[in-house]
Order: structure tokens, then C-alpha cells, then sequence
């Protein structure tokens, strides 16, 4: 399997590893075919994410697009974090083999997962804005 320079370094040298203590929301994620399990951290001031770490439990893919997601919202408003995917994910770090794609799936998941529980706890979760959470009810990350 052929992996970028840029997930060897992201694995090899992962960024924002860790908790948040008081951390303003926390979003876990799993996938039980893989056995890849994301927690993600997030610090919120004003609408903007000052601070995100994250702990996995998984390969090598799994690690690096935890920690490529973490860095492409760090300063990042709340919406521009919700409009993340994980082809940006894996954009960002030059491509993920076919067969580990599911892996900036789960870092997606695992970021709107921490986001879905900040709405919620600052009673932000509307009508309006639920659909932005659906992927986390459905089976998407099942589909590999």
C-alpha cells in the first residue's frame, strides 16, 4: 500500500495528540469493522475553535487524518468546521489508498460528533441545522 509523505509525517509525528480538561465539546466515533476508535476535543471561544486534540485508537490512516482534521479547524469558525469532509481531509494529506478512505470518513464523523454535543449543550440544535449532524445517526462509515 502506498501512503503520501504527508500521512507517514502526520503518523509518524501526529499533531494536537491528547485531552482538552474542560474541554467545551468531546465527540467519539467508532467503527467496529476496523476497530478504529476517534475522541476529539474541542476548546470554543466566541464561535471559533481555539484549541482541538484528539486520541485514536487505530492504524496508521486512522491516526494521521485525526491529526490532519484537527489542524484544518484550529482557528476555524464552528461553520467553516461543520462544512469539513473527509475528501478535504484526505486532500490535505495527498491522498489515502481506496481500501482507507473510511479513515477521514471517521475523522469527519469523529469532528461533527464534538460539534453535534456543543449545539446541544448551548441549545443551538435546531430544525434548521440537524441535518448538518445526520451522517453521525446513519451507518455511512459501514459502507467500506
Amino acid at each position: 500500500m502506498e501512503y503520501s509523505d504527508k500521512v507517514m509525517d502526520h503518523f509518524m509525528h501526529p499533531r494536537n495528540v491528547g485531552e482538552i480538561e474542560n474541554a467545551d465539546a468531546t465527540g467519539m466515533v467508532g467503527n467496529p469493522k476496523c476497530g478504529d476508535i476517534m475522541k476529539v476535543y474541542l476548546k470554543i471561544e466566541n464561535d471559533i475553535i481555539v484549541d482541538a486534540k484528539f486520541k485514536t485508537f487505530g492504524c496508521g490512516s486512522a491516526i494521521a487524518t485525526s491529526s490532519m482534521a484537527t489542524e484544518l479547524i484550529k482557528g476555524k469558525s464552528i461553520d467553516e468546521a461543520l462544512a469539513l469532509t473527509n475528501k478535504a481531509v484526505a486532500e490535505a494529506l495527498d491522498g489515502l489508498p481506496p481500501i482507507k478512505m473510511h479513515c477521514s470518513l471517521l475523522a469527519e464523523q469523529a469532528v461533527k460528533s464534538a460539534l453535534k454535543e456543543y449545539f446541544e449543550k448551548t441549545g443551538r440544535m435546531n430544525d434548521e441545522n440537524r441535518h448538518l449532524f445526520d451522517m453521525l445517526d446513519d451507518d455511512a462509515h459501514d459502507a467500506h
